[in-house]
């Protein structure tokens, strides 16, 4: 480990201060570092064995990633007349936001098959996310960022050791880059879209067993804000596996949010579209709102819609304005202080709610990032 990336943890383990990761947002980075500092210790100790590290990170795995709260939310309930509606509440996370779980699982994976570097590209929460389950792994992380993205969670990430390449273009582009770079360099890709796909999928589906764990069967319906798509299809084939072998009594349909017009998922399916088709870039135009949802190309899109169509699901569309509403909402009726683009899944489920009265019964949102 390089000396500047030591620096870095040093000044992360004894600041006073938790460091903001996404726009508005915290994660209590010194409170987790302090409280699992022996078993980072280990994971990044490479004269142990492998083994040693592994069941270390594990540790930190078991004990500080998902398994998230699910909250009933009464008031919500009462200002729409729906029955019953509970929060997936993924902003309890290291560092705020659903990405943890598939950032831990593939630096897991990394440590597992004898990487030394992971590398990908972001726009934000992504990169905060792996930055830190890197950290912890004493893995090198190289983030690719469009060049014309500029924002505080950049110097997190660096915080956090991350070594930053500005990439020409958008997103999209930075992506290929990314995934050019890790073949080059023989590097672990942890992109979306790529040969870990079925990693990522696993991971999010977790969501789904914790949530059948705590109503001990699948709820009527899921709502999940959407941009590339990998979380609700993980969800999907989450709950799919619990179907199959019989753990619940049904397959809840599957109910995808994003910005109005700006995500390729959710305007196939309106479109009734085959399959997904990319958006023109030029049309999108990213909002600190939105930003989380949108793109031009969902990388793991036909996996989304498809799943909103086998469960018999929907998808709706959200303004900055009716997201941001819904945020505030939420942190005065449930005590709950979410990023809007969490909303955006609600605002499905309740749109379809003021067209086609739902019937009586458990609904779940996944709220995906916390604002502080």
């Amino acid at each position: 480990m390089n000396e500047k990336h030591d620096e870095n943890i040093n000044r992360i383990e004894y600041t006073e201060q938790p460091y903001d990761l996404i726009d508005g947002a915290t994660a209590e980075v010194f409170d987790f570092y302090r409280e699992l500092t022996k078993q980072r210790e280990v994971a990044v100790d490479k004269s142990l064995t492998l083994d040693e590290r592994i069941a270390a990170y594990e540790d930190i795995i078991d004990s500080e990633v998902g398994d998230t709260n699910l909250v009933r939310a009464r008031n919500i309930e009462r200002e729409f007349g729906i029955r019953q509606i509970y929060l997936k509440y993924e902003g309890g996370n290291p560092s705020g936001t659903q990405k943890d779980r598939i950032a831990f699982a593939q630096c897991n994976d990394a440590l597992r098959r004898g990487y030394d570097t992971i590398t990908f590209a972001t726009c934000g929460n992504y990169g905060v996310a792996i930055a830190l389950a890197a950290n912890f792994a004493g893995l090198k992380c190289i983030i690719h960022i469009p060049e014309n993205y500029h924002t505080k969670r950049i110097k997190e990430m660096a915080d956090l050791g991350a070594e930053i390449i500005r990439e020409p273009g958008d997103y999209e582009n930075a992506v290929f880059i990314s995934q050019e770079f890790a073949l080059k360099n023989e590097q672990y890709d942890a992109n979306p879209g790529g040969d870990n796909t079925i990693l990522q999928l696993k991971a999010y589906g977790e969501i789904a067993y914790e949530i059948y764990d705590d109503l001990r069967d699948a709820p009527s319906a899921i709502s999940i804000p959407v941009s590339n798509g990998t979380t609700l299809a993980g969800v999907y084939r989450g709950f799919l596996s619990l179907y199959r072998r019989g753990k619940t009594s049904r397959m809840p349909k599957i109910i995808a949010g994003s910005s109005i017009k700006k995500n390729p998922i959710v305007e196939a399916f309106l479109l009734n579209k085959e399959k997904c088709e990319d958006l023109r870039p030029e049309k999108i135009k990213e909002t600190k709102v939105n930003e989380p949802l949108v793109n031009w190309h969902s990388f793991d899109g036909d996996y989304a819609l498809e799943a909103i169509r086998n469960t018999k699901g929907w998808a709706g569309s959200a303004t900055d304005k009716e997201m941001t509403a819904l945020s505030k909402l939420i942190r005065e009726k449930e005590g709950l202080f979410v990023l809007p683009a969490s909303t955006a899944g609600l605002h499905a489920l309740i749109e379809k709610h003021k067209k086609d009265v739902l019937p009586s019964d458990r609904y779940v949102v996944l709220l995906t990032g916390r604002k502080s």
